[in-house]
């Protein structure tokens, strides 16, 4: 571990963009990336604090840097990066898979690959059309107008993973609200709320499972073991081989339960807006649905809903433009990176066509995204069938310009979308 009194803070340099920046598109990044981008593959930006760090913003590097052991995900490292004010309260917080390396990190993900291999997550596609059903039944009955946001986009990933997870769909509100507390909350009293409240309930919950004293009835109102899920499989994996305790089990849970629907609710949010501003795309799509596996892959890359990785260097690290020394922190600007023009051809169109993985919206090397398989079914399932059972949908004449989350959340898209049919 590096000593921290070697690593003054740097003056907050004008000539430095600030990170991250609001947009002012919600599929769009923010006007001043621009500048990162012509500088690559490495470029300087401050943060809040008048910390200055570096952001890559070539796709070569960031693939190799992200693979690189000698940058690390440990959050309570005492340089790592802290992106925005409200977020210092919690720093040092261990957070399992993101924010752990090495042997734990490894011991952590290899309990939980089995339970997100594509084979698991293909038999879910029922399930998850049963959701994405039931939940666009309601909005039509209750349409001609909507909220896209709070009758579709949110509702449905929530849905999913409280199924998946064995999580009472009935504590849904509380779970949402809490979620927009910990990553979009105003102030750092928001955000250490909307943590502790999640881990109360899901330290609860794993206690009521453990106990069997829970509700009768499942996250779709039948009756029978429709509670149970994934955390009562990982309490199982951890009493058989003494794995996760109790405390590591509500972390995992939380971690789940805020990235199987936060970020795929912003993404059908924003992409349908997205479409809906390019009437050739959303036309070619309805002209041939079999489209719709690479528009997922193409709006993931195009929204970039996740605004940043975050790393720190533990030992120094040579790139083609520079040094990164030890003890300096490290963003990956994912809004950048997927629109770099070496490897996405004419990176500002949005085109349907384009079939390309090679996108950084889930992360690269051992930190991807787990639940990558999981979000490419509901993406795909959700704007197959809202194009197939909707056609005349369009934004509503109430719908002026989209209001953006704030720069500083953690999920970049839209915060409600009035459309109607």
């Amino acid at each position: 571990m590096p000593d921290v009194s070697a690593f003054p803070e740097f003056p907050a340099f004008p000539t430095f963009p600030v990170f991250p920046q609001d947009r002012t598109c919600p599929y769009r990044p923010p006007e001043g990336y621009a500048r990162l981008g012509e500088q690559g593959p490495l470029a300087r930006v401050v943060l809040y604090d008048g910390r200055v760090v570096w952001a890559v913003t070539r796709q070569v590097e960031a693939r190799r840097l992200l693979a690189d052991a000698r940058l690390s995900s440990d959050s309570a490292h005492p340089r790592f990066p802290v992106l925005v004010a409200r977020f210092e309260e919690l720093q040092g917080l261990v957070l399992p898979l993101l924010s752990v390396d090495g042997p734990e990190h490894r011991r952590q993900r290899r309990g939980l690959i089995p339970h997100f291999g594509v084979r698991r997550i293909a038999a879910l596609r029922p399930m998850v059309q049963r959701a994405v059903d039931r939940h666009l039944d309601a909005m039509l009955v209750q349409g001609p107008t909507a909220d896209l946001v709070a009758a579709f986009a949110l509702p449905v990933p929530s849905t999913v993973i409280c199924e998946l997870l064995g999580v009472p769909y009935a504590d849904h509100a509380f779970f949402e609200e809490r979620t927009r507390r910990l990553m979009r909350g105003a102030t750092a009293r928001e955000t250490r709320e909307g943590y502790a409240g999640l881990m109360s309930y899901l330290r609860e919950l794993v206690d009521r499972k453990e106990s069997g004293n829970e509700p009768g009835k499942g996250s779709g109102g039948e009756a029978g073991d429709a509670h149970r899920g994934l955390l009562d499989e990982l309490m199982e994996d951890s009493g058989r081989e003494g794995g996760s305790d109790r405390e590591e089990l509500a972390a995992v849970a939380m971690l789940l339960l805020i990235a199987g629907h936060e970020s795929t609710a912003h993404t059908i949010a924003t992409g349908v807006l997205a479409l809906l501003d390019h009437p050739l795309q959303l036309a070619a799509l309805r002209a041939d649905p079999s489209l719709i596996p690479s528009a997922v892959e193409e709006l993931l890359r195009y929204l970039s809903t996740l605004d940043s990785l975050v790393r720190v260097a533990l030992e120094d690290v040579a790139v083609d433009g520079g040094v990164i020394r030890a003890g300096e922190g490290v963003v990956f600007p994912t809004a950048v990176l997927n629109r770099d023009p070496s490897v996405h051809p004419r990176p500002d169109d949005l085109d349907v066509h384009r079939a390309d993985r090679s996108h950084l919206s889930f992360g690269y090397g051992v930190h991807q995204c787990l639940g990558q398989h999981l979000a490419r079914l509901e993406l795909e399932v959700a704007l197959r069938t809202l194009l197939a059972r909707v056609p005349g949908l369009r934004l509503a004449d109430s719908a002026q310009s989209p209001v953006c989350t704030p720069g500083d959340a953690s999920f970049q898209g839209v915060t409600e979308l009035p459309v109607t049919w």
